[in-house]
């Protein structure tokens, strides 16, 4: 079987992450079910590792790896940061964190269709196949049916 490991590096004080982290996390664990879904019986398997990152090494949360590789390396996607209230209130001091620019739109989490496209990407398949398999006699290649 083949395998892509994701590696998530979050910030974690005494047990809490910020909301931006957050949301990252619940879109992966999400993408990741997903996939395995999807892929398992292709002889592919998606596993998450977990980096927890202390406050000192905040600079370094909400990054993606897939096999070592940053998911911005992979895919089409701008990297920047912005004030994160949430991490200040973690941390205790003002805070600015990452945010990415996909698809034409600036998230502060990293949303499932980046994961998506950069699992599919890692793996060198076509996640267009991907969009039109729960739609069986569709052949439009449109993500979603016609």
């Amino acid at each position: 079987m083949t395998k892509l490991i994701i590696e998530w590096k979050h910030l974690d004080v005494e047990g809490e992450t910020c909301d931006r982290c957050y949301d990252t996390g619940e879109n992966l664990v999400h993408e990741i079910k997903r996939l395995n879904r999807k892929l398992n019986s292709s002889g592919y398997e998606v596993i998450l590792q977990e980096t927890i990152l202390n406050k000192d090494q905040v600079t370094s949360s909400n990054i993606i790896l897939f096999n070592g590789v940053p998911i911005e390396d992979i895919i089409e996607l701008k990297v920047s940061e912005n004030y994160c209230e949430s991490c200040s209130e973690l941390i205790g001091s003002q805070t600015y964190c990452r945010t990415i620019s996909y698809d034409g739109n600036e998230y502060e989490d990293i949303p499932a269709k980046a994961i998506r496209h950069a699992a599919y990407k890692s793996l060198g398949l076509d996640q267009s196949e991907s969009n039109t398999s729960n739609f069986p006699s569709c052949s439009c290649g449109q993500n979603g049916c016609c």
